[in-house]
């Protein structure tokens, strides 16, 4: 990283003061005044009844994020690749998103999975994202806004309309680093990196610009942060080098030892070195509580563009390719190598030493104790393709239901 210098801005404290008003009429009442409130409201279900995010007596809920300015349909027709049905209602008002169940004449919606069908037929909104297969469902009283892939275009306007909500900031409103952060005079940082309080970045730690440090973390010797990262608070990192935009929520830990032992030895369980680094490449996004280890002889790596969810447990020298998706919770044993576009669903384990394929998905909570093709569907415990899986599953319920089980009728009720 080049052109960096130590940064030594004090920190700006600046406080916001939450709106004490609460909504107290219906929910289309107080949608129309959602431009002039940052209180939302909701539906108490259990008794029917609206009500605002505060209780009686009680002190005002911040929504957290700031409320988009209103748009019409037109507005939000042309920003996506949707349709308004109905021309002559573009100039229709739209100041907030919400899903079927909660949303008020000034809201859009979407909706895609027939699941849903009871909501879309009641729903209050004032403007629905819907495919065309699906438009005669929707109540007269709704603007109909034809989309070939209803949640994706609600997405691509989500993400206009909330873009705050899309990295995190500074938990304290910092602009630069504060008072209390411990930074080794060694350490490098670019103009504009945010560090919150009570983070300790070490000796020859270098940090690009644009990156949130936040409160808590604990940054090791000799790291490379790249540009307009985040690092989540009560982090740890170290014996790593990340590229540039990767977000990593609280709680991670990243680049320590990894479960390397000789087993049973006569003198125990004797440790093996772990003298390798952990390389996360650019636009990587990991969630809170995840862990990856360092390497032992070569590295552990993380594929650009990768998305890990939160409590997943990467183990030493593990290669995974570009643009996966691993779901929560997963386990992935040691010297593992995953393609590119692999999906993984939550709890899956992998055994060590294997190799997963380009474009393979595994299904949730399955165990893998063999390597994968490119593309494969697997799934169960163990794994095995999809099909193999799901006609053992009919054939197993067939016996039982027939009281086969066994050569004596075993299993019979």
């Amino acid at each position: 990283m080049t052109g960096c210098s130590n940064s030594s801005l004090a920190a700006e404290h600046r406080s916001k003061a939450f709106s004490s008003e609460v909504g107290t009429g219906s929910r289309e009442e107080n949608a129309s005044k959602q431009s002039e409130s940052s209180v939302l409201i909701y539906q108490n279900r259990s008794l029917g009844s609206i009500t605002g995010r505060t209780a009686t007596g009680g002190m005002a809920q911040p929504t957290f994020f700031e409320q988009p300015p209103s748009s019409t349909l037109a507005d939000i027709a042309a920003l996506t690749q949707a349709r308004l049905v109905d021309a002559s209602r573009g100039g229709q008002q739209v100041r907030g998103l919400a899903s079927l169940d909660e949303a008020g004449p000034m809201h859009l919606t979407f909706f895609d999975n027939l699941k849903y069908a009871g909501q879309l037929a009641s729903t209050k909104a004032g403007a629905c994202l819907v495919n065309e297969r699906f438009e005669a469902s929707v109540p007269a009283h709704v603007a109909v806004l034809r989309a070939v892939h209803p949640f994706r275009e609600f997405v691509k306007i989500a993400r206009a309309l909330h873009s705050d909500a899309l990295r995190p900031q500074s938990w304290f409103g910092n602009a630069g680093i504060a008072p209390s952060a411990v930074i080794d005079p060694s350490a490098h940082l670019e103009d504009g990196v945010i560090v919150d309080p009570l983070a300790v970045i070490g000796p020859k730690v270098e940090i690009g610009a644009g990156t949130v440090i936040g409160s808590g973390a604990v940054i090791g010797a000799n790291v490379r942060i790249g540009r307009d990262c985040n690092v989540g608070a009560r982090s740890a990192i170290q014996f790593a080098l990340l590229g540039n935009n990767v977000l990593i929520h609280p709680g991670c830990s990243i680049g320590q030892d990894g479960y390397g032992f000789v087993f049973f030895g006569p003198d125990g369980h004797l440790k093996v070195p772990q003298t390798g680094r952990v390389l996360i490449q650019n636009d990587v996004e990991i969630g809170a509580g995840t862990t990856i280890d360092r390497g032992s002889l070569r590295d552990t790596v993380i594929g650009e563009g990768t998305k890990i969810d939160n409590q997943v447990q990467i183990g030493h020298n593990v290669t995974i390719g570009r643009h996966c998706l691993l779901a929560a919770q997963i386990g992935l044993a040691g010297s593992l190598t995953i393609g590119d576009n692999v999906a993984l669903g939550a709890k899956v384990g992998i055994n060590n030493h294997l190799r997963i394929g380009d474009g393979a998905q595994v299904t949730a909570m399955s165990g893998v104790k063999d390597d994968i093709p490119a593309g494969g569907r697997w799934g169960g415990f163990f794994a095995k393709p999809t099909r193999q899986w799901f006609k053992e599953i009919v054939a197993l319920e067939r016996l039982v239901r027939d009281g086969t089980a066994g050569p004596k009728g075993e299993g019979r009720e």
